[in-house]
């Protein structure tokens, strides 16, 4: 896939709307996780050091077309302030301000960016505007009003034709951003002629909700490694007993569909060998080990065991490309931890020593960080809905709209 980049853009004194993807998670009114705002900057300064004026638009959590004042985008300001002002001190520029908007287009946002001179603006939520999910043809013109030109630089949000990220780049000289061209390329290398062995890592909870990718990479790859609560359904529909673990029973006809394809592509499907398992989901009692085959009636399993783990190491330690996503059980408690950490570190261990390893979605790269592993890493993706949409081989709106002629 070739996309235009913003090396086609003449931005010298021209005003770029940029789509940025600053869904980040806020706890009382501050920001918890600065990762999607850090990674934006790099195409900031890049076009900052061209002579742009920078208008930055981004939507935050699901405010359903109406004012959310939780969901403001105030509490990002002085973040964002403070990580361009530090990475525009290493390129020895001088500091800026950012300007709210305290509308997302229109007369006021036109305001704001005269007001702003060539600090940077930042538009309130997008999705405060009902025309922005529905990339009403009216509000698409009002954003592009706003700009001389388009860069969409939020990869997370490519898989939505929404206003910010399909419609107006129809209206204005549009290109991709860095961390989006960074995205594309890597996440192609898992789907155009990888570098073989190709191993795929999925967990996550349900098999419905990673069907289509399943069924698009298990002839790609050379091995699947299945764990989370999704190996339960898997396990299931063969007539294995799961306990009282979570079990897509809707779904026994797709999963041993896919262990069929996986046959007959001669792809090696792995199921955990072992689980950790607890008397309940929400407040385990106690953690034991227990075989796949010897599951008790009130199991709940919620980690892949030792055995498991021990097994998809070997798995990966052979692989030269590795695509993560999903978690290996509900890593958020302690003592469910050690199947996703261990996946988080061995892909860490092959990447040393020359592999290729992607992770994408939101969970498996908030363990990636936990396991402070991210920088030993080929690529950790920033879209978790689009990244695997983007391997699945689906047509990605945001995407098709920045292609090259």
């Amino acid at each position: 896939m070739k996309l235009r980049t913003i090396d086609s853009l003449d931005v010298a004194g021209k005003r770029v709307l940029m789509r940025v993807d600053f869904n980040v998670p806020l706890k009382e009114g501050r920001v918890t996780d600065d990762t999607r705002i850090r990674a934006a900057l790099p195409t900031m300064v890049e076009l900052l050091k061209r002579g742009a004026r920078l208008v930055l638009c981004s939507h935050l959590g699901r405010p359903d077309g109406q004012v959310v004042d939780k969901l403001r985008l105030e509490p990002l300001v002085p973040v964002l302030r403070d990580a361009l002002n530090s990475a525009l001190a290493l390129e020895h520029l001088a500091p800026l301000e950012v300007f709210l908007s305290p509308d997302v287009a229109g007369e006021g946002a036109q305001r704001t960016i005269a007001a702003a001179g060539n600090n940077i603006v930042l538009l309130e939520n997008m999705r405060f505007e009902p025309g922005e999910e529905a990339n009403d043809p009216d509000f698409c013109r009002q954003l592009a009003a706003l700009a001389d030109c388009y860069v969409s630089d939020a990869f997370g949000t490519v898989h939505r034709a929404h206003a910010s990220t399909e419609g107006v780049a129809h209206l204005l000289p549009s290109a991709a951003g860095r961390l989006v061209e960074a995205e594309v390329s890597a996440l192609s290398k898992v789907i155009d002629d990888p570098v073989r062995p190709l191993v795929i890592v999925m967990g996550g909870a349900k098999i419905s909700g990673k069907l289509e990718v399943l069924e698009s990479l298990i002839p790609l790859a050379d091995s699947v490694c299945i764990g989370g609560a999704m190996a339960n359904t898997f396990l299931a529909a063969q007539g294995h007993n799961t306990g009282n673990s979570l079990v897509e029973q809707s779904m026994f006809p797709e999963a041993l569909r896919m262990l069929e394809l996986a046959k007959e592509k001669d792809t090696a499907l792995i199921l955990p060998l072992d689980y950790r398992v607890g008397e309940r989901f929400d407040n385990p009692e106690s953690c034991e080990l227990r075989p796949a085959d010897g599951m008790q009636d009130g199991d709940v399993a919620l980690d892949i065991g030792d055995a498991t783990l021990e097994k998809y190491h070997e798995v990966i330690w052979e692989a030269q490309t590795v695509f993560w996503n999903g978690p290996m059980g509900v890593f958020e408690q302690e003592r469910f931890a050690t199947g996703t950490l261990g996946i988080a570190r061995t892909l860490a261990a092959v990447s040393d020593r020359g592999a290729v390893t992607i992770v994408g979605g939101g969970e498996s790269v908030a363990a990636v960080n936990r396991a402070n592993v991210a920088g030993h890493l080929t690529h950790v993706s920033t879209g978790g809905g689009a990244s695997l949409e983007f391997v699945a081989g689906d047509e990605l709106p945001g995407l098709r709209v920045l292609l090259a002629d």
